[in-house]
């Protein structure tokens, strides 16, 4: 499946490069930062989950893809690490998740001043790599669903050299949840990125 995905990336980033032909110009990027993420939702009896925020970070490469003007097609394949934080009694557990993620948004990039304002949108799918709890010195493999789905919004600054900034903020739409009950667990969170723009 990790194959599978990897190749999809892969055949999708080439399919659009031969999409742009002509004046249009694409402008290839690298990009890491940090997040601060959390799982949101409920247990089995109804209780919100008492879960806290925890870091993780993030890195990838994007494309960006003339559609109009000031307006692009953004494809972004990055590895970020999720989780959460808890305690129960006086025993904290360290909830850890990799993802290999495939966003796709929406991206307005509009001249200001000597750069460039961000703004974007659009919708993501995760995968799952690796997934641990950890209490104490102790860690166990977390069961979840591997596949994870959702939105996200960001807004940033490119400046005239290539170097941008950005704010992001991700919601979960699927619960990663495997087992047949009610309760859910969605990913939710933020972070911010620095990249550069070539």
């Amino acid at each position: 499946m990790k194959t599978k995905l990897l190749t999809l990336s892969i055949l999708l980033l080439s399919a659009l490069t031969l999409f742009a032909q002509g004046d249009q110009k694409l402008a290839f990027g690298v990009q890491a930062g940090v997040n601060l993420q959390n799982l949101n939702g409920k247990n089995v009896l109804g209780n919100k989950l008492e879960n806290s925020l925890a870091p993780g970070f993030h890195a990838g490469v994007n494309v960006i893809i003339p559609i109009a003007p000031d307006f692009y097609f953004q494809p972004v394949l990055q590895f970020s690490r999720k989780g959460a934080k808890n305690t129960i009694a006086i025993v904290e557990i360290d909830y850890k998740i990799s993802y290999v993620e495939l966003p796709l948004n929406l991206l307005y990039r509009g001249a200001l001043g000597n750069g460039f304002v961000l703004l974007g949108f659009g919708p993501y799918v995760g995968y799952a790599v690796n997934a641990t709890a950890t209490a104490g010195d102790v860690d166990t493999d977390m069961d979840i669903k591997a596949l994870d789905a959702g939105a996200g919004v960001y807004a940033g600054y490119e400046t005239g050299l290539g170097l941008y900034f950005q704010l992001n903020t991700q919601y979960g739409l699927l619960n990663m949840n495997p087992d047949d009950d009610d309760s859910v667990m969605k990913n939710v969170g933020f972070g911010l990125s620095l990249g550069y723009r070539f």
